[in-house]
Protein backbone atom coordinates (compact mmCIF):
# COMPACT_ATOMS: atom_id res chain seq x y z
CA UNK A 1 0.00 0.00 0.00
CA UNK A 2 1.26 3.40 -0.86
CA UNK A 3 2.04 6.41 2.06
CA UNK A 4 -1.47 7.58 0.27
CA UNK A 5 -4.17 6.28 2.99
CA UNK A 6 -7.48 6.69 0.50
CA UNK A 7 -4.45 5.83 -2.94
CA UNK A 8 -4.81 2.39 -4.45
CA UNK A 9 -3.33 0.28 -7.41
CA UNK A 10 -5.06 -1.34 -10.24
CA UNK A 11 -3.89 -4.57 -8.44
CA UNK A 12 -5.07 -3.47 -5.19
CA UNK A 13 -8.47 -2.55 -6.56
CA UNK A 14 -9.34 -5.79 -8.29
CA UNK A 15 -8.35 -7.52 -5.50
CA UNK A 16 -10.32 -5.18 -3.54
CA UNK A 17 -13.17 -5.82 -5.76
CA UNK A 18 -12.99 -9.58 -5.69
CA UNK A 19 -13.57 -9.04 -1.95
CA UNK A 20 -15.98 -7.03 -2.05
CA UNK A 21 -17.95 -10.10 -3.49
CA UNK A 22 -17.35 -12.38 -0.08
CA UNK A 23 -17.12 -9.50 2.64
CA UNK A 24 -18.04 -5.83 3.54
CA UNK A 25 -15.07 -3.84 3.36
CA UNK A 26 -14.41 -1.35 5.57
CA UNK A 27 -15.00 2.43 5.33
CA UNK A 28 -11.32 3.41 4.31
CA UNK A 29 -11.61 0.65 1.67
CA UNK A 30 -14.50 1.59 0.28
CA UNK A 31 -13.74 4.57 -0.07
CA UNK A 32 -10.09 3.96 -1.57
CA UNK A 33 -11.99 1.83 -3.93
CA UNK A 34 -14.67 4.92 -4.97
CA UNK A 35 -11.84 7.53 -5.61
CA UNK A 36 -10.17 4.94 -7.78
CA UNK A 37 -13.37 3.93 -9.45
CA UNK A 38 -13.63 7.83 -10.33
CA UNK A 39 -9.97 8.64 -11.91
CA UNK A 40 -9.43 5.36 -13.41
CA UNK A 41 -10.57 4.23 -16.96
CA UNK A 42 -9.60 0.46 -16.79
CA UNK A 43 -11.00 -0.62 -13.08
CA UNK A 44 -14.40 0.34 -13.64
CA UNK A 45 -15.07 -2.24 -16.44
CA UNK A 46 -13.58 -4.42 -14.63
CA UNK A 47 -15.97 -4.22 -11.95
CA UNK A 48 -19.12 -4.09 -14.38
CA UNK A 49 -17.21 -7.64 -15.38
CA UNK A 50 -17.60 -8.82 -11.62
CA UNK A 51 -21.25 -7.45 -11.26
CA UNK A 52 -21.92 -9.55 -14.83
CA UNK A 53 -20.38 -12.99 -13.62
CA UNK A 54 -21.91 -12.49 -10.15
CA UNK A 55 -25.51 -12.27 -11.62
CA UNK A 56 -24.48 -14.64 -13.96
CA UNK A 57 -24.23 -17.44 -11.06
CA UNK A 58 -27.04 -15.79 -9.27
CA UNK A 59 -28.98 -17.05 -12.40
CA UNK A 60 -27.82 -19.90 -12.58
CA UNK A 61 -28.22 -20.56 -9.31
CA UNK A 62 -31.78 -20.10 -9.44
CA UNK A 63 -32.02 -22.45 -12.61
CA UNK A 64 -30.14 -25.27 -11.21
CA UNK A 65 -32.35 -25.35 -7.47
CA UNK A 66 -35.61 -24.98 -9.71
CA UNK A 67 -37.63 -27.93 -7.98
CA UNK A 68 -39.92 -28.06 -10.75
CA UNK A 69 -37.12 -28.90 -13.37
CA UNK A 70 -37.59 -32.88 -12.03
CA UNK A 71 -36.15 -35.12 -15.17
Amino acid sequence: MSSYPFKRTCKEVSALLIAREDRELPLQERVALRLHLAMCQACPRFERQVLTMRNAMKQWRQYTSDPGDER
